[in-house]
């Protein structure tokens, strides 16, 4: 990870009317062809969702930028649920790029995100890719059962928690859990000041979908812990909304957050789907 932020440019919007900001990381160069790139994270998360897919992203020639969404992170924070963040984010993004569209890729509270920021400004993305993405069905989704961990005074005992709730919830594979994924999770959920968010129980991101005309492609893992069992129902959901949905891809070997647990695979599935409107080549 200080690898990857030592590389980074890092871009600084201010939230308005409050004294702090909205924090980017930026990788690889502008193009007159291709449009940025904008990586939105998951809940309790920070730019180091995208950790091992920015350098291969980066390679294929994006300009690859990662945001802190207001509430996470290095960013201030704006209020308690997503709604509170489609604003700011959209200012940012219009002090960073003006009318100029980006490639919108938002995993899970970030899919969320994107889908609502571009129902509420209309071009806003070229190509909007939600990866694990809630809220697409009245019904909730899979009961995770996850644990508390603030109040506990040791350690070590946060760790065994962090642990569980990797297993339980991010991650298909429990081997994969080694002291450098942990490490990055204890960092990103200690920095999360959105704890009360309650939208991704409900379908706001259907209900937004209904609004949006840019092409739209969809990723899961096939084990994500949230929606396993119940992906022809999410494939039917997002039909119905009569959005301009391109595919709907698994990824085998994966769960929730897909993008770090078969970094690869998601890289070629992302790519393929951004090549189909001519917004980057597939990696090899």
């Amino acid at each position: 990870m200080q690898r990857l932020a030592r590389q980074a440019r890092c871009i600084r919007t201010p939230l308005a009317e409050r004294e702090s900001d909205v924090v980017w990381h930026v990788w690889g160069r502008a193009t007159q062809t291709l449009p940025p790139l904008v990586l939105l994270h998951g809940g309790s998360g920070s730019w180091t969702h995208w950790l091992r897919n920015i350098e291969a992203l980066a390679a294929s020639g994006r300009e690859v930028w990662a945001v802190d969404i207001p509430g996470f992170g290095d960013s201030g924070a704006v209020g308690q649920d997503v709604d509170a963040v489609i604003e700011p984010l959209h200012q940012s993004l219009q002090t960073l790029f003006g009318a100029q569209p980006c490639d919108l890729v938002g995993f899970s509270f970030g899919a969320m995100t994107a889908g609502l920021l571009e129902a509420a400004h209309p071009g806003r993305s070229r190509t909007l890719v939600l990866v694990g993405a809630p809220a697409l069905t009245e019904q909730r989704a899979n009961r995770v059962p996850l644990r508390g961990w603030r109040h506990l005074e040791s350690m070590q005992a946060q760790q065994q928690v962090h642990r569980h709730n990797l297993a339980a919830l991010m991650l298909a594979d429990a081997g994969q859990i080694d002291e450098a994924t942990l490490a990055l999770h204890a960092h990103n959920v200690a920095r999360d000041r959105m704890q009360r968010r309650r939208l991704s129980n409900t379908d706001i991101l259907a209900q937004a979908l209904r609004q949006v005309r840019c092409p739209a492609h969809v990723i899961y893992g096939e084990h994500d812990a949230l929606y396993r069992g119940r992906f022809d129902e999410l494939q039917a959901a997002v039909h119905a909304t009569g959005c301009d949905c391109r595919s709907f891809t698994l990824i085998p070997e994966a769960g929730h957050w897909v993008q770090y647990e078969q970094p690869r695979a998601f890289d070629q599935a992302l790519c393929a789907a951004l090549a189909q409107h001519g917004s980057g080549p597939t990696p090899a």
